[in-house]
């Protein structure tokens, strides 16, 4: 039993995959199946350790980046991705896995045009809104199609037959929250209002510049737990210290560079209300949790995807979404305020909100990936 898994270098991209590698080891255990071997194809390993506990072996391809305006990178980025396809087909014929899982990106481009050609059955995961160019291309030949938004089932007609709606994979540790202990943990005080910042792990430069200028406001009424991302940390954190000099509240804003899976479990488990962006990933923890948020996507120009994810939870009333260029210091201010002193609307969110989610999301893609493999081991 073989399985290719590829995806873009992102957390968005890598993070579900190991979800579902984390399903697929726990299945085979269940169901009394030979163990499989896993192969992730990636210009990234992103998260060796990852890798390692859940048995994964990184294959490093390469693809480039196609821009949608005019650019000269463009050319380079054709003989990156023809490399990378060269580079593939050789790798993908001689593990000749029984299913590709892909989760998106560029760099998948290669390995699935790779399974395309060798008749390899595919399995694909569209974790945002709005279908990425990758998988709306490979949908065509895909075995099964998986949807994280049920919004992006509008660009799939034609697909439909293979499509299901089964949220966004999490991993196991993640979907649990942690009360008990987490404010000895992160240095925080029971009885005062949580609020939990999360910039993605590389940070949010829009938000924390808006946070840091209301830090004096909000540490009167709440404790902050501020995810800056690791490149941010250190401006994020002397700016904090300038706005906070001599505050007698300043021990009640703590930042980190990265929240890691204890002190991400445990922010979840106290925070009243999320801060976030709009990843498919965040939206899904979020969701999961059950917490009331202010969604905050990156700018459309940049990443569509976000501003569209954003607007999907917010129909289904689980968030607020304030918009990057509409963002200040004083509307920031005043919807946070807002939403923390009314208790009626921070729970009907928080309701939406588990609605949203999926449970078990992982677990079922992982048995439909065990199904095709079946199904293909028997022809």
């Amino acid at each position: 039993m073989k399985i290719i898994f590829t995806g873009g270098g992102s957390g968005g991209h890598f993070y579900p995959i190991i979800a579902v590698a984390q399903e697929i080891n726990n299945l085979v255990i269940e169901k009394k199946l030979l163990k499989p071997k896993m192969y992730f194809l990636s210009n990234s390993p992103y998260d060796k350790k990852k890798l390692f506990e859940n048995n994964i072996e990184f294959k490093k391809i390469s693809a480039g980046k196609l821009r949608r305006h005019f650019s000269i990178l463009n050319f380079f980025g054709l003989f990156k991705t023809a490399w990378g396809f060269l580079k593939s087909i050789f790798i993908v014929f001689n593990i000749f896995p029984d299913v590709i899982f892909s989760n998106g990106g560029n760099v998948a481009f290669p390995v699935l045009l790779s399974a395309r050609i060798l008749r390899i059955p595919v399995f694909i995961h569209i974790s945002d809104s709005v279908p990425g160019r990758t998988n709306r291309w490979a949908s065509k030949f895909a075995q099964r199609i998986s949807l994280g938004f049920p919004d992006a089932i509008q660009y799939l007609e034609s697909e439909k037959d293979k499509v299901a709606f089964l949220g966004n994979p999490v991993q196991k540790e993640i979907t649990i929250p942690l009360k008990e202990g987490a404010e000895t943990f992160l240095k925080l005080k029971a009885d005062i209002p949580t609020i939990l910042v999360l910039g993605g792990s590389s940070g949010a430069k829009s938000i924390n510049e808006n946070l840091i200028d209301i830090l004096p406001e909000l540490v009167k009424k709440y404790q902050i737990i501020h995810q800056t991302g690791k490149k941010l940390f250190k401006d994020t954190q002397k700016r904090a210290s300038v706005v906070l000099y001599n505050n007698e509240f300043e021990e009640r804003y703590k930042a980190f560079p990265y929240l890691k899976t204890l002190a991400m479990r445990m922010s979840a488990g106290i925070t009243n209300l999320i801060i976030s962006r709009a990843g498919a990933g965040s939206i899904s923890e979020i969701a999961i949790w059950g917490k009331p948020s202010i969604i905050i996507p990156i700018p459309e120009a940049v990443s569509g995807d976000q501003r569209k994810n954003a607007f999907s939870y917010a129909r289904a009333g689980a968030c607020v979404v304030i918009e990057q260029e509409n963002l200040s210091p004083e509307l920031f201010l005043t919807e946070i305020n807002r939403l923390m002193d009314d208790s009626v609307k921070m729970k009907d969110l928080s309701e939406k909100a588990k609605e949203f989610s999926i449970e078990n999301s992982a677990h079922k893609i992982a048995t439909e990936l065990l199904n095709i493999i079946i199904e293909h081991e028997s022809h």
